[in-house]
């Protein structure tokens, strides 16, 4: 397909990678962004099943659960400061580097969490440690998926591109494949023992994938596209042709939303996204668990057989992306999404153990799965080379913080209100919708030439 975006003086084609470094690469990334999704599954598991007894104990079970959630939240307030100090750093310096700083974050973070003491032994302490070690696991996490993302996308053959890219999403996958099946294992400890050691078990372990995650992102090459674009940085310096390059800054509002189209298309997208993605996978245990009172262990074990199942969901996803299209595929997730929200809860709220598994499985496939694998190559190539890291980073982070963090923490807060489930079925379709209609204000990415400085809009 040939892009919109090229001109006459269009660049050499996109650079590639020899296949051991592409593999390494691939890899490196795929158990960095399971680092990643290990930490928040584990949290968000942690805060519909536990934390609430252990951190905030003593009060009513929805306030228990609004809590737990707004901790969870305060992850988020981070995640956009990380996307702009190591986006920055991450354009500047290159993807390599700030890979390796966001994996010592999250995972350091994450284990520490394991070793909190808790309320009952040194009080209000206990959740003010939890909220820093959260804000520093955000902070990391802001970089994480677009830097992750951006390393795929850079070093992948043209033609399947969408298919690669969605290995970022295949890590997020086995994240929480991990989390919910230690979560599984650990929720058929008597409760005493759940509440006193148990719950740290998770935590502690994601150690192991920390330290594999390192050693494979210190040995990883940096991204082509990178050396290219700092390459072609060097070059206007020495002719001192920057000025010529850089286009003039229009001082209108309209002038504003003009220039940076592309970021604003990828917060639409991201909304559409993430909000139905944590509602689908954090907010719904909680919500099976403390309203519904079903079984611990049926929203644990649900979440783990969807993450078995999107290794199916993810690499099609992809492939698709790359067979009809980024903006098509993406806008059939969407309107799936949106019908699928009030059957949704309507189908909970019937109790039945196997239509309340039955209904968490398919909205993960398509929330937290499928629609994600697509996103990860359109955001990418949505963005020229020179501030791709930055942008795509702080637009993903604003739309989590937006959506995704606080969606789990919005939807308690509705549930506190009103009581019932229909404001929460609302809240899923709006954020879906908004996926929905900001495809007909992209474009169509497939096949764009990511050396390219021109944003695709």
């Amino acid at each position: 397909m040939n892009d919109p975006t090229a001109t006459a003086d269009r660049p050499a084609p996109q650079p590639t990678v020899s296949r051991p470094e592409f593999f390494r690469a691939t890899a490196s990334v795929w158990l960095g962004t399971t680092m990643e999704y290990v930490d928040f599954a584990l949290y968000g598991l942690a805060a519909g099943l536990v934390f609430g007894d252990l951190f905030f104990p003593g009060t009513d079970p929805a306030i228990a659960l609004l809590s737990g959630f707004a901790t969870y939240a305060v992850g988020f307030l981070a995640r956009p400061v990380g996307a702009i100090v190591l986006g920055r750093v991450g354009d500047r310096h290159g993807r390599k580097v700030v890979l390796v700083a966001t994996i010592i974050l999250m995972g350091g973070s994450t284990t520490l969490i394991g070793a909190l003491p808790t309320f009952a032994q040194i009080g209000v302490g206990a959740p003010a440690l939890l909220v820093f070690l959260r804000i520093c696991q955000g902070f990391g996490a802001g970089a994480e998926l677009s830097g992750g993302a951006i390393m795929l996308a850079e070093s992948a053959p043209i033609r399947i591109r969408g298919f690669v890219s969605a290995f970022i999403a295949l890590g997020s996958n086995s994240g929480t494949l991990i989390a919910s099946g230690v979560w599984l294992l650990v929720t058929q400890l008597p409760k005493a023992d759940l509440l006193s050691w148990g719950w740290r078990i998770p935590f502690l372990c994601s150690i192991l994938v920390t330290v594999v995650a390192l050693i494979l992102r210190r040995v990883m090459k940096e991204s082509p596209v990178f050396l290219a674009e700092k390459e072609r940085r060097a070059q206007l310096a020495e002719g001192a042709q920057t000025s010529a390059q850089t286009p003039a800054a229009a001082s209108d509002v309209r002038g504003f939303f003009a220039r940076n189209r592309a970021f604003f298309v990828m917060l639409g997208l991201r909304i559409g996204e993430n909000g139905p993605s944590y509602l689908a996978q954090t907010f719904v245990v909680g919500y099976v668990t403390k309203v519904l009172v079903l079984d611990k262990s049926l929203s644990a074990s649900a979440v783990f057989v969807a993450s078995l199942i999107g290794f199916a969901v993810i690499p099609l996803a992809g492939y698709a992306s790359d067979r009809f299209g980024r903006r098509i595929t993406y806008r059939a997730f969407c309107i799936a999404l949106v019908a699928f929200a009030f059957p949704a809860f309507m189908l909970m709220d019937t109790k039945n153990p196997g239509i309340v598994f039955a209904t968490i499985v398919v909205g993960m496939a398509l929330a937290s799965l499928g629609i994600f694998a697509v996103q990860a190559a359109y955001g990418v190539e949505l963005f020229g080379a020179t501030n791709r890291y930055t942008k795509m980073a702080i637009a993903k982070e604003v739309g989590s913080l937006l959506s995704g963090g606080t969606a789990p923490l919005f939807a308690s807060a509705l549930l506190v209100q009103f009581g019932h489930w229909w404001p929460i079925a609302v809240y899923f379709a709006v954020t879906a919708a908004i996926g929905l209609v900001t495809t007909f204000f992209a474009p169509e990415t497939r096949g764009r030439d990511l050396t390219l400085v021109a944003d695709a809009v």
